[in-house]
């Protein structure tokens, strides 16, 4: 509730979730912190639909309502086909799903539709030429996946650009990964008066086609500082384009496991392991000398969930992973550090 009106105090509004999300109660918590306490037309509201959640055409509109429901809104301001893929949008096609949103957008349950999305360049375009009535895309897209092969940040910004669609900003950040830097990189801060995570925020918000940048903000002190950031916003400067590439190079070469905890490998691995959480403990101690990350390893992440070394290597994680990680042979590497 605190950071909810620190935000909305700060003059901001835009409030995204998904039926998935934190084991399934974001959006409770979004009804009991936003909707319950605010009028309206003080906020906005994102949601989504998810894969997971219907296997046919007739599964759409229950479950669409049950989210309304949930949220305790007559409507979403955006509406958004979640994590979009060549082989998801298949399944939305299959199902009709994109054409029963734009049924929902007529009867004024939607303002906007939309899509959020993980995949290459030219998919997000087929996708656009086939739906031009999408309105705005979600992208992941931060300084190290500008021009990573796999993410392909810059080239599917170009692409919403070249459609004249909005952009909003998923993953800026990269899950932590560009705050919780070694020290070495750290220091290549010094004598900059931008901190790892202003960096990170700016450079996601800095082109012209970006409408929003989604911020995973944990504490009062991170609302705080990115309402401050962004009420006074400065686009990124040429001096610290260099200090991003000298960040990138730098990080790079330390070969992390570039995992964003989206978490989307979790849910029914049939070993029930808590993948993100076992790479970021190897993160943590590769690159971070993390002491405690073994503890966390062995006492916290393993203790109701399986090891990396249970993996059975049936490739479903490695199927709905959106940094497209070969979790299967990183798992082995975990397990190497952690277990022998």
């Amino acid at each position: 509730n605190e950071m909810v009106d620190e935000f909305i105090d700060g003059g901001f509004n835009y409030f995204d979730t998904a039926h998935g999300y934190h084991e399934g109660f974001s959006e409770v918590a979004i009804r009991k912190c936003v909707v319950d306490r605010y009028d309206r037309s003080r906020f906005v509201l994102t949601d989504k639909l998810t894969e997971d959640y219907f296997k046919r055409e007739e599964d759409i509109e229950p479950f669409f309502e049950k989210q309304l429901s949930i949220c305790g809104v007559e409507y979403f301001d955006f509406y958004l086909m979640h994590a979009q893929n060549a082989t998801v949008y298949e399944h939305f096609k299959r199902c009709r799903a994109y054409e029963k949103a734009l049924l929902f957008k007529a009867q004024g349950r939607i303002k906007h539709f939309g899509i959020s999305f993980h995949d290459r360049a030219e998919v997000l375009e087929n996708i656009l030429t086939e739906y031009p009535q999408i309105e705005v895309v979600q992208i992941q897209y931060n300084y190290l996946d500008d021009d990573d092969p796999a993410v392909q940040g810059k080239k599917c910004l170009e692409v919403c650009e070249k459609f004249n669609k909005p952009v909003i900003v998923m993953e800026p950040i990269k899950g932590g990964n560009l705050v919780r830097l070694p020290e070495d990189v750290s220091a290549l801060f010094s004598g900059y008066d931008v901190t790892p995570a202003a960096l990170a925020l700016r450079f996601a918000a800095t082109p012209k086609s970006v409408m929003m940048v989604l911020s995973g903000m944990k504490t009062i002190k991170d609302v705080a500082e990115n309402v401050k950031l962004m009420s006074d916003f400065e686009p990124i400067s040429e001096r610290e384009k260099q200090l991003i590439e000298a960040v990138k190079k730098l990080l790079r070469s330390k070969n992390m496991i570039a995992c964003t905890a989206c978490r989307y490998c979790v849910e029914g691995c049939p070993k029930r392991i808590s993948i993100p959480d076992l790479f970021a403990c190897f993160n943590a101690k590769k690159h971070f000398h993390d002491w405690n990350a073994a503890f966390y390893y062995n006492d916290v992440y393993t203790v109701k969930n399986g090891k990396a070394s249970d993996c059975i290597a049936c490739g479903k994680c490695e199927r709905s992973c959106p940094q497209k990680l070969q979790i299967r042979a990183l798992l082995k590497q975990v397990a190497k550090e952690f277990e022998n």
